[in-house]
């Protein structure tokens, strides 16, 4: 049996004016190691049909259950010690593949790194990079891109995270995180990605604050205490600054500054407890290795 090195994952759904042209070009780069596998997601139009063609291995949802939901069936049946995920829309080039593939020899994943030119528009640029700084708070190390889905990993290491993974298009900032906080090797390297065929499936709005809240999850998920120490020492502060200003105009203590301390205490018990249940979780995870 041949030993398949790279699987090469990409979830569709309704990208027939695209798909064809990435994998030609993915043709054109693949080792005889290789596999590439197409997700169809539901599509309504003849994704399946040109991947087949091309020579790609389908695999297919009985309907739309979301591009995480897609990416999940791909690594699941990956076979490849590489697994190299990526769009079906023409933003990501096939020819940047060789590169992450020379860098994924020193580390666990490599991203992809998108420019702003790259961004769909200038408001999803900017919310991208308030996202960003988000994510680097929270793992305290600078990510440029939390949310480029072009990326290489190792199947064994990603395997460990798939539980994570949501249905929807927030996998890669879910991955992200989830990578760096487990202290993973992980690298960004900058590619040109290319304007997408058909209009964008992300809703700014509505995906913007599923970013938001996975980035907060994770956050209490692998450092508890990056979330629960900044508003224990607010409710602190404040309580303290709230029972000085009632003590020299009024010569009183107010119930107020008691419950904002109190407060803070019990928060500060809540991520110390989290703390906790997170080391418990990571040395499960090792065991399961």
């Amino acid at each position: 049996m041949e030993r398949i090195k790279v699987s090469v994952v990409i979830p569709v759904h309704n990208e027939e004016a695209s798909l064809g042209t990435v994998l030609e070009g993915i043709n054109r780069v693949k080792g005889k190691d290789w596999e590439v596998i197409v997700v169809d997601d539901g599509s309504e139009d003849g994704s399946a049909t040109i991947a087949r063609k091309k020579g790609a291995k389908v695999l297919s949802h009985p309907y739309c259950i979301g591009n995480g939901a897609a990416v999940k069936t791909g690594i699941r049946k990956a076979k490849g010690e590489i697994v190299v995920l990526m769009d079906g829309d023409g933003q990501h080039n096939p020819e940047e593949i060789p590169g992450l593939l020379e860098e994924i020899r020193r580390y666990d994943m490599v991203v992809g790194v998108r420019d702003w030119n790259s961004q769909a528009d200038s408001l999803r640029g900017f919310g991208n990079k308030v996202y960003n700084l988000l994510a680097s708070y929270v793992t305290g190390r600078r990510i440029p891109d939390l949310t480029s889905g072009f990326r290489a990993v190792r199947r064994k290491v990603l395997s460990r995270y798939l539980y994570l993974f949501p249905n929807t298009f927030s996998y890669p900032a879910t991955l992200t995180l989830a990578m760096i906080r487990s202290g993973h090797s992980v690298a960004f390297v900058p590619i040109k990605t290319g304007k997408r065929k058909g209009r964008s499936k992300l809703n700014p709005l509505k995906d913007g604050v599923r970013f938001f809240l996975i980035i907060a999850k994770i956050a209490t998920l692998f450092s508890p205490f990056r979330i629960f120490l900044p508003i224990s020492g607010i409710l602190f502060v404040s309580g303290v600054l709230y029972y000085l200003y009632w003590f020299f105009t009024a010569r009183r203590f107010t119930n107020m500054a008691l419950l904002l301390i109190l407060l803070s205490v019990i928060v500060f018990l809540m991520g110390l407890i989290s703390e906790q249940i997170n080391q418990l979780r990571y040395e499960r995870t090792e065991e399961r290795d």
